[in-house]
């Protein structure tokens, strides 16, 4: 069973709408659809610590955690901060995501 369908995608450009992360932007990486997640890009940093194995010794790794999708808005670069968005469809017949305010295509 597939997840549910998430406002973002992969590769997007998105800016976090809430919590103590609030204003960055960032690119998603990862779409989390069962959790309703998304990994941003320098967003949500947690620290991880790791015990030695072997020659490696041990250390701690800073990396993205989960930050939930209804926190994020995308970024429209034409208008310079975060939007909402509209599906429209080509002549054709594709869908394609557009920006409400000044209606740049998001979906090449």
């Amino acid at each position: 069973m597939l997840g549910k369908k998430l406002h973002v995608k992969k590769n997007d450009t998105v800016v976090v709408i809430a919590g103590k992360d609030k204003a960055k932007t960032g690119k998603v990486l990862q779409i989390l659809p069962k959790k309703d997640g998304i990994l941003v890009e320098g967003v949500n940093i947690t620290k991880r610590h790791t015990k030695p194995r072997g020659s490696e010794s041990g250390s701690i790794v800073e990396k993205e955690a989960v930050i939930h999708v209804s926190n994020v808005m995308i970024y429209c670069s034409k208008c310079d901060k975060a939007v909402r968005t509209r599906t429209n469809t080509l002549e054709d017949g594709k869908k394609v995501r557009v920006c409400v305010k000044c209606g740049e295509a998001f979906d090449k």
